[in-house]
């Protein structure tokens, strides 16, 4: 009986992270874009979920059962296998919430996806491992010293979910803060 409440505890705990949101925006929109900031029209369809396929390095925005949009993407060094402690350079698999963005000056516009989740630390803390954390999914630098054509075909975070600016701000646009994400292999 003592393991069934357990369950149902832990099942609580992680399904309430998704209750707490916060938007946390760094720098004036004005410093981004004009456009890119805008609000989404709307028509635009109800995106309840963000699905994350790593072995086909792709984003797909859902509503529903439906494939609404899908993005290239780029993660982390070593894309195989779920990421299992900080600084292994391996993108999360799992449930999470996409729980605040901000505007980054490395990266641009970067929502924060919620790892680690409850099974997370729990695996890191048997190990005694730190499990790492500040996923994100992002657009890229974009500068003369690393124009953002070299990244978009590249596995090259640290762990996080890249995709090209202009991607970027589309995502931006359509989900909002306390959607699902889920990242499969």
């Amino acid at each position: 009986m003592r393991w069934l409440l357990a369950l149902f505890c832990l099942g609580v705990a992680s399904v309430s992270q998704a209750a707490f949101t916060e938007t946390i925006i760094r720098k004036p929109a004005s410093q981004v874009g004009p456009a890119s900031l805008a609000p989404a029209p709307s028509s635009a369809p109800l995106i309840d979920k963000v699905l994350v396929l790593k072995s086909e390095r792709r984003l797909q925005l859902m509503s529903g059962t439906t494939s609404m949009k899908s993005y290239r993407i780029s993660l982390g060094k070593q894309p195989k296998g779920a990421k299992l402690r900080e600084g292994d350079k391996r993108t999360p698999e799992g449930l999470y919430w996409l729980d605040w963005r901000k505007v980054s000056e490395r990266y641009n516009l970067a929502i924060h996806v919620s790892y680690p989740n409850v099974s997370d630390s729990a695996r890191a803390r048997r190990e005694g491992v730190p499990p790492g954390g500040m996923i994100m999914i992002h657009g890229t630098p974009d500068s003369e010293e690393y124009p953002e054509a070299v990244f978009h075909t590249l596995d090259w975070t640290e762990g996080c979910i890249a995709m090209t600016n202009r991607d970027m701000r589309e995502v931006w646009n359509l989900v909002s803060d306390g959607t699902l994400i889920e990242i499969r292999p």
